[in-house]
């Protein structure tokens, strides 16, 4: 895939977005226009909106502002060594030293972020709903093990050998496709999907309704599954795409089913994984590894001993996080009638658990190669947030929040200190 090919595939998907969002404003302001059928008059509609003169203008104007600026930024970094173009797959076309496929994505941002804005400011409050549902916060948590494993192991097969986007443009798509969709949709559609069928307990669970999930509405649950898989569907095509051309398409495609299979069945009815105890934190864990496995499928890598062991620690990691995560919502669950990891054991045998989980896969980080035993002391900030709830109650559970509240914050430290390793890792293997 040539670099104008993706452009035109990154075009697209912008204007369709962009049509389908003003058609949307359209049907809303025609409905909203339309009088009452007893109501005289001829029914015409008014003026809705600039006149296209204006929207052309003001499109031009902003369009000649964003090619200025990158031919300028695109110049002085690319002089500077900041990074450079290979020939191969390009026009030769260039600015300066801007390669003229560079201008495609200021055109792509001019064509959908209005249509966007529009869109969100006419349903704001929906679409603040909906936003608050996929958890902010958790974004990265998803998106940069996908992008870290397939970044750092596409092109090679052997992940302590492999060059960083060896593969060229189609691993490109694969790695932006991938990780946009593992950013926003995926998260969508595991948190929308359970603050949809939770909602009787969440109603008696005063955390909900901000940063740490939203309180869907009735009304609204329908709303935020579409959303999940509208947003999903044409990230999920383009993953797949690159890998046919990346010769990783069963692999991707088996390991990417795997994954949207357990962010369906850690919530719906008739699974309802999050209510068999042990089941719900092993699942929970698996929502964020396997977007590392995922990566890894679509970039080709093949498992060695050092990386297993990598991605059970990140496991571990990740049951221990849910079983503590559990521990605050004991009574609501238990009102609400859902079972978990926290409800059987009780509160202060789950955070003792959580303990025992982080140190296991602190361990398990010592065998891999260097300097990956020093991810051993990230591990540490962790069960010193939580010791403290080693012997709470199940009375007092509600208190765990306040670790709960440490353990986000730890989670932005120590991904800083990971990327940073990763980053030490590569300048010494890759």
């Amino acid at each position: 895939m040539t670099y104008p090919q993706l452009n035109l595939v990154m075009l697209a998907v912008a204007a369709g977005a962009a049509v389908l969002c003003l058609l949307a404003r359209r049907i809303r302001a025609r409905r909203a226009s339309e009088p009452p059928q007893h109501a005289p008059g001829s029914g015409a509609l008014p003026s809705s909106g600039p006149r296209i003169t204006r929207v052309l203008s003001a499109f031009a104007i902003a369009l000649a502002g964003l090619v200025l600026l990158t031919a300028v930024f695109d110049n002085v970094m690319i002089s500077a060594g900041l990074f450079s173009y290979a020939d191969q797959g390009r026009t030769g076309w260039q600015i300066g030293r801007a390669p003229i496929e560079d201008f495609a994505y200021p055109l792509a941002a001019l064509l959908l972020l209005p249509a966007l804005w529009v869109f969100v400011r006419d349903h704001e409050r929906t679409a603040r709903t909906v936003l608050l549902s996929s958890r902010p916060l958790s974004w990265i948590n998803t998106a940069f093990p996908f992008a870290a494993a397939f970044a750092l192991g596409v092109g090679g097969g052997d992940p302590q050998l492999s060059a960083v986007s060896a593969a060229g443009s189609w691993s490109t798509l694969g790695l932006v496709a991938g990780t946009l969709f593992f950013l926003v949709p995926y998260n969508l559609l595991m948190y929308g999907i359970n603050d949809v069928f939770d909602y009787e307990s969440d109603l008696r669970n005063a955390r909900k309704g901000g940063a740490e999930g939203a309180l869907l509405e009735p009304r609204l649950h329908r709303t935020v599954v579409l959303s999940g898989v509208i947003s999903a569907a044409p990230f999920v095509s383009l993953m797949l795409v690159a890998a046919w051309h990346l010769g990783t398409m069963v692999a991707g495609a088996i390991t990417l089913a795997v994954s949207l299979f357990l962010v369906v069945a850690y919530s719906v009815p008739g699974l309802r994984f999050k209510e068999r105890p042990v089941v719900d934190s092993i699942t929970s864990s698996l929502h964020f590894v396997t977007p590392a496995v995922c990566g890894l499928a679509f970039a080709g890598v093949e498992l060695t001993w050092p990386l297993i062991a990598l991605l059970v620690a990140f496991g571990l990691w990740g049951m221990a996080s849910h079983a503590f995560g559990a521990v605050q919502d004991v009574i609501p669950d238990r009102e609400g009638g859902i079972s978990s990891i926290a409800t059987v054991l009780g509160a202060g045998r789950t955070v003792r658990l959580a303990i025992w989980l982080w140190s296991a896969a602190g361990v398990l980080t010592l065998f891999t190669s260097w300097p990956g035993p020093l991810g051993a002391l990230l591990v540490v900030p962790y069960i010193v947030a939580v010791w403290p709830f080693r012997s709470i109650s199940d009375e007092r559970s509600a208190q765990a929040n306040v670790g709960w509240r440490r353990f986000l914050a730890i989670n932005y430290a120590c991904g800083f200190c990971v990327t940073m390793l990763l980053i030490w890792w590569a300048s010494l293997n890759l």
